[in-house]
């Protein structure tokens, strides 16, 4: 598994409920262009619209040797997953405060582009702030730990 694109934002703004493999609908040149680790999944989120599951936001570049088939780096894109997750997620997203945020995207074993995506409920401000603080306390007992057993 070669992820490509990572969300680190999203485990910090969001607390993750659970995830989801998905595959992911794409033309020629933008698997081109993600063989050569591109790909920004940051903003990517998900909705479901007609009992189908889509993604925006994704940023494919283009890929430059492409000559006809250029398509925008921005489109929407359609994920790939069995009907019944598909129906299992729009009842979850009808509760209020969940969302579906793009987590990572990766080729899979068989060269095949996938992305997980996780059910998310937002953090407050202050929820937000709290992990952060302990990370960066969790670091340094990290730091202080490894120096004390060098000596």
């Amino acid at each position: 598994m070669k992820a490509f694109a990572t969300n680190k934002k999203a485990r910090r703004d969001y607390e993750i409920l659970e995830t989801f493999e998905a595959g992911i609908e794409l033309k020629g040149s933008e698997v081109k262009s993600l063989r050569r680790m591109t790909g920004n999944i940051d903003d990517a989120f998900v909705r479901i619209e007609r009992e189908e599951a889509f993604m925006y936001n994704f940023h494919i570049p283009e890929y430059e040797k492409a000559s006809c088939f250029k398509v925008d780096p921005k489109r929407v894109r359609k994920l790939l997953l069995h009907k019944k997750e598909i129906m299992r997620l729009s009842g979850l997203l009808a509760r209020k405060g969940l969302t579906i945020v793009a987590l990572q995207a990766y080729f899979n074993d068989r060269s095949l582009v996938k992305v997980t995506i996780g059910l998310a409920k937002g953090r407050k401000q202050y929820d937000v702030r709290k992990k952060i603080k302990d990370e960066i306390v969790r670091r340094e007992v990290d730091r202080a730990m490894k120096s004390a057993l060098k000596r």
